[in-house]
């Protein structure tokens, strides 16, 4: 799981334009400079990564079964879609 978890920040890095270091589990995707339309753009990436689908309501993020609430529950969310397909 630690290379997945590495990914998916080297991931969020590059669509905030930061290093990884600074995409820790607490920040929000605000908090990163995230606005609605680069966290659509995030998900498609982590989707094509690891050929997931997320289900993420953009019109309706808060009523999403997917969190996004921090980047830690991201990565958790992720983990999880990526073990069910296992």
């Amino acid at each position: 799981m630690t290379e997945i978890r590495n990914r998916i920040r080297e991931i969020i890095a590059e669509q905030a334009m930061l290093e990884v270091d600074q995409v820790t589990d607490d920040a929000s995707p605000a908090d990163l400079g995230i606005d609605s339309m680069g966290l659509v753009e995030s998900i498609f990436a982590l989707e094509s990564e690891f050929d997931i689908s997320i289900p993420f309501n953009a019109n309706e993020p808060e009523k999403s079964e997917f969190d996004i609430s921090n980047m830690g529950s991201i990565i958790a969310s992720v983990e999880k879609l990526v073990a069910a397909q296992e």
